[in-house]
């Protein structure tokens, strides 16, 4: 379906809901299965039987720690080709194209939300109430979906299932997630208050403040989610801000790295907000908020057959600290105090990290490129000092990885466009010039003119970062998505030079052959006009110079060319 048909199409039964929910799932402990889910809603909902196994292990912690009370982390695992295959949603094509690219949904990926409760109870057998409560959403919006599981999990656990199918039929009202729009969803008597970023947005602008306190509006109680898709990052973060600007490289070059960590809120929350440094540019890895020892791709990921993938692994189960040794970055997350130390924070060789007890810190033998910006660091440790807000040492932080990255690729956003070809260039009757090749050595020449440092205060080797960024997946998927939009650039330039042509005149001087290959040039164009970057009113003189031509041929002709 092409994304203007969207509004007319008729809805079906759970449209609306599965623009934002996949299902909602129930995980409990069986005495004799182990984990297993003990219902799905919508029932109609399709899972594989690996799927529902990968849900069931990832829905519980997965380590000693002995968590009691409520416990909420998020987990992404791969869809099998079934499954993707029998859950398109159209209003997906929208939120990618309108969404920032850092929060695309990805074909093959699912993201769970867990609440997870365990309390003691004497009237069952284990002596503990053990569940979860699992939303599944293609959609990357860990704060959202955390506060809507705050709603939905209490509610079902007190008062059962017709509570949850309450939440599915409120959820199945809301409007299609649609970026740059501020939108007030009801559930269970509650106005949740959420604006989705738009690539629109002025870079580190707010997503959303409140317009007057909820408390005075009339109406049900209101929470506003300011940032949907985003972490504390700075709370987050805490425990490792010293190692920012070393693990901002290796995210950006896509580096194999792991998160060991006590509970898997910790980990998965680190894995969120590393996935996050380098936004705008899309982390384009593979990521799993937390991983289990029980995941269907324990082996894949443990193997020392061949080198790490590159992913990022949240995990919490000590048994990984052996397993993963072999893995060139670690961290390891202690306690969580909720502030940085003011300590000393050193390195550690990878190698070092060879016993389950371990202290927390940053085990690599990878040396950055440039040089750790200590002024920020020391802006947070005394806005700490001084008591400033979580919000406010999270958006600085924010603001400075923005520009990190932003002063790391717009040097490379000004190469590609000068790769392509003058707008003089096209002429209506050739062929589409194309972009000339990306060559990393001609790219580097530029660097002493128009590099990082004239954006950035930052010194080291930037050349060097931008070879390995080079061989990464982020600059792979980057380039050819950025290549993908110069081409179409070009064909809307080309439909344009077709427009402005005098085809009635060219038409007296050609060929019938060349007329009847300039009308299926035509017809295949406004095909593609479907898709490109052009007006309806360009359409529409396409369609007239496609008449003109059309008219300009033999009766006969016209027969076969219409039949065709």
């Amino acid at each position: 379906m092409a994304p203007n048909d969207e509004k007319d199409a008729p809805l079906l039964p759970w449209d609306n809901f599965s623009n934002w929910v996949h299902a909602i799932c129930v995980v409990t402990f069986d005495l004799e299965l182990g984990q297993a889910m003990e219902l799905i809603y919508p029932a109609d909902r399709e899972l594989s039987e690996r799927e529902r196994t990968n849900i069931c292990y990832l829905a519980f912690p997965d380590s000693n720690s002995g968590l009691m009370g409520n416990v909420q982390f998020h987990f992404r695992i791969r869809q099998c080709p079934q499954s993707i295959a029998l859950n398109p949603r159209p209003a997906f094509h929208t939120f990618n194209s309108t969404c920032p690219t850092s929060i695309q949904t990805e074909d093959g990926y699912l993201y769970g939300y867990v609440y997870f409760r365990q309390v003691k109870d004497r009237t069952l057998r284990r002596g503990y109430f053990q569940k979860s409560v699992v939303l599944l959403s293609h959609l990357p919006l860990v704060s959202l979906f955390t506060t809507v599981l705050e709603l939905v999990a209490p509610e079902y656990f007190d008062t059962g299932e017709a509570s949850l199918e309450a939440a599915c039929h409120h959820l199945d009202q809301w409007p299609p997630p649609t970026p740059g729009t501020t939108l007030s969803l009801p559930l269970l008597g509650t106005l949740v208050q959420v604006r989705i970023p738009s690539r629109q947005d002025k870079p580190g602008s707010a997503s959303l403040t409140p317009s007057s306190p909820s408390h005075t509006s009339p109406g049900p109680p209101t929470i506003l989610v300011p940032a949907p898709h985003e972490t504390e990052a700075f709370r987050v973060l805490a425990p490792v801000l010293p190692h920012l600007n070393l693990l901002w490289e290796l995210v950006i070059t896509a580096e194999p790295l792991v998160v060991m960590a006590q509970s898997p809120t910790t980990a998965a929350n680190t894995v969120q907000t590393l996935v996050s440094l380098i936004a705008p540019l899309k982390f384009s890895g593979d990521y799993r908020p937390f991983f289990t020892i029980h995941d269907s791709e324990f082996k894949e990921y443990t193997t020392r057959t061949s080198a790490p993938p590159n992913v990022i692994l949240g995990v919490t189960n000590p048994f990984f600290a052996k397993t993963l040794q072999h893995w060139p970055h670690i961290i390891r997350i202690g306690e969580s105090t909720g502030s940085p130390s003011t300590q000393k924070h050193k390195i550690k060789k990878a190698s070092a990290l060879k016993t389950v007890e371990q202290k927390p810190g940053m085990y690599t033998k990878y040396k950055p490129h440039l040089q750790a910006d200590k002024g920020l660091v020391k802006r947070l440790l005394k806005g700490v000092q001084t008591g400033r807000p979580v919000e406010v040492q999270t958006a600085l932080l924010r603001r400075h990885l923005l520009e990190l990255t932003q002063s790391f690729m717009i040097p490379l956003e000004r190469y590609v466009a000068s790769l392509m070809p003058l707008q003089k260039n096209i002429c209506p009757y050739k062929a589409i010039p194309s972009l000339r090749p990306f060559n990393p050595d001609d790219f580097l020449a530029t660097l002493e003119l128009y590099g990082p440092q004239l954006t950035s205060g930052i010194r080291g080797d930037w050349e060097g970062l931008y070879r390995r960024f080079f061989r990464s997946v982020n600059f792979s998927v980057w380039f050819n998505a950025r290549y993908q939009e110069v081409s179409d650039k070009l064909s809307a330039l080309h439909l344009q030079a077709l427009c402005d042509a005098d085809l009635g005149r060219w038409v007296n001087s050609r060929s019938e052959v060349e007329v009847v290959d300039m009308v299926l040039r035509l017809r295949s164009k406004l095909t593609d006009a479907d898709v490109l970057p052009v007006s309806q009113h360009t359409r529409e003189q396409l369609q007239a110079h496609l008449n003109t031509l059309f008219m300009a041929l033999p009766e006969d002709l016209r027969s076969v060319l219409h039949a065709s």
